[in-house]
């Protein structure tokens, strides 16, 4: 038997732990890789040519092949306990926003008997920024001038005052904004208000229920009030 049958044993292990799909699929397949380099190189051990032994570096290079993989298979199961823990980290945080509210990317303000807040993130600082407050309908009713801000997040207030100087009624509105330096449009995102309702953990990870706006994601979260 030629040394070749090792290094067919040794790659069958590789190529099993390679190909395991769960940790438990994973340590079957690393078994019975093992076992089967073991029973190849015992037979070959007893059946060699006196005259023309196994090469001990060769076979040494074999067995370090197999430690290898074996070390990489048990390191592979503390990445995934790791990655367990820091789900589950992410969940306990989430859980601690139900009952708050955050500011995520959309352009929906709601006006009560208080006013309405809303946000707005720029990528670069502005000399000029204004929001436009639109109805229904799409028709601007207020226009806020916020001046220059810094790139960031920002908040804003609306008393419900129109342009015209009249109360708005209560409901919902939506939101646009524009930001200028030195005549260059600049990018911008509408930022609305959202309460957190639960949250919710599948495979795709832990997301935060805000009503309306669906599922987010906790980097999806501007800023929690």
């Amino acid at each position: 038997m030629a040394v070749n049958s090792v290094s067919s044993a040794a790659q069958a292990l590789i190529d099993a732990t390679n190909s395991s799909s769960s940790a438990a699929s994973s340590s079957n397949a690393m078994t019975d890789a093992q076992n089967r380099f073991l029973k190849l190189l015992t037979t070959q051990l007893k059946n060699q040519d006196p005259l023309n032994p196994l090469d001990n570096a060769q076979m040494t290079s074999q067995l370090a092949q197999i430690s290898t993989v074996d070390g990489i298979e048990k390191l592979n199961a503390t990445l995934q306990k790791l990655v367990a823990s820091s789900v589950d980290g992410e969940a306990l945080q989430a859980a601690a926003l139900v009952g708050h509210q955050v500011m995520v990317a959309g352009s929906g303000l709601y006006l009560g008997d208080t006013g309405a807040v809303g946000g707005l993130q720029l990528d670069a600082s502005a000399d000029a920024v204004t929001v436009s407050v639109k109805d229904p309908n799409g028709i601007v009713v207020r226009s806020l001038s916020l001046g220059n801000l810094d790139a960031g997040t920002h908040n804003f207030s609306w008393d419900g005052t129109t342009d015209a100087g009249v109360k708005a009624v209560n409901g919902n509105y939506s939101i646009s904004v524009a930001a200028t330096r030195g005549g260059e449009n600049l990018g911008t995102t509408a930022l609305q208000l959202a309460a957190v309702s639960n949250i919710n953990r599948s495979t795709q990870g832990v997301t935060l229920n805000l009503g309306n706006l669906g599922l987010v994601a906790l980097s999806d979260i501007k800023q929690i009030f």
